[in-house]
C-alpha cells in the first residue's frame, strides 16, 4: 500500500484536494475524502464545485440517498459507502483505517507536522506500506525528501 504525504506549505488542503481527487479518477478509482466537521466537509464539497469551471467533479455527502454511487464521497468516517479504492485525509489526523485502502493521500500542515512524522515513522516500520513525501515547490508538488 502507498501513502503519499504532502506537507501544505503554500495553498491549504482546499487546492490540493481537487487536483488529487481528479487525477484518482483519471486512473479510474473511487475516493473517499476524509476531514473533521461538517464545515470543513461542506468547504470540501465547496472546492470540487469551484476549482475549474471548465469541469465538475461528481460527488456527495456521507449519509446521501445516493452515497452508494458516488465516484467522490466526504465524510468525517473512514468508511467507503461508495466503494472507494483511494482516500484521502484533508485534516491532518492520520487514521489507522486507511490502511484498508489501496492508496492514501495524507495532507498536512506546518502546525501538524509532528503528527505527520510520527504517523511516517509508524508507516514506514510496517513492511507492506510505502510512504512518499511531497512538498511544494512554487505552483507545483515534487517528491522530495
Amino acid at each position: 500500500m502507498r501513502v503519499d504525504f504532502y506537507h501544505l506549505t503554500r495553498d491549504p488542503a482546499d487546492k490540493l484536494v481537487p487536483m488529487l481527487a481528479g487525477k484518482s479518477l483519471e486512473a479510474g478509482k473511487r475516493v473517499l475524502l476524509v476531514s473533521q466537521g461538517e464545515a470543513r466537509c461542506a468547504a470540501l464539497g465547496n472546492a470540487l464545485w469551484s476549482d475549474d469551471p471548465a469541469s465538475f467533479l461528481a460527488h456527495d455527502f456521507a449519509g446521501s440517498e445516493r452515497q452508494a454511487d458516488q465516484p467522490i464521497l466526504i465524510s468525517e468516517q473512514c468508511d467507503a459507502a461508495n466503494g472507494a479504492s483511494y482516500i484521502i485525509l484533508s485534516d491532518g489526523l492520520w487514521r489507522e483505517e486507511a490502511l484498508a485502502f489501496e492508496r492514501a493521500f495524507f495532507l498536512f500542515t506546518a502546525e501538524q507536522i509532528d503528527n505527520a512524522r510520527n504517523a511516517w515513522r509508524d508507516l514506514a516500520a510496517k513492511d507492506d506500506v510505502t510512504p512518499r513525501y511531497w512538498k511544494q515547490d512554487g505552483g507545483r508538488w515534487v517528491e522530495g525528501p
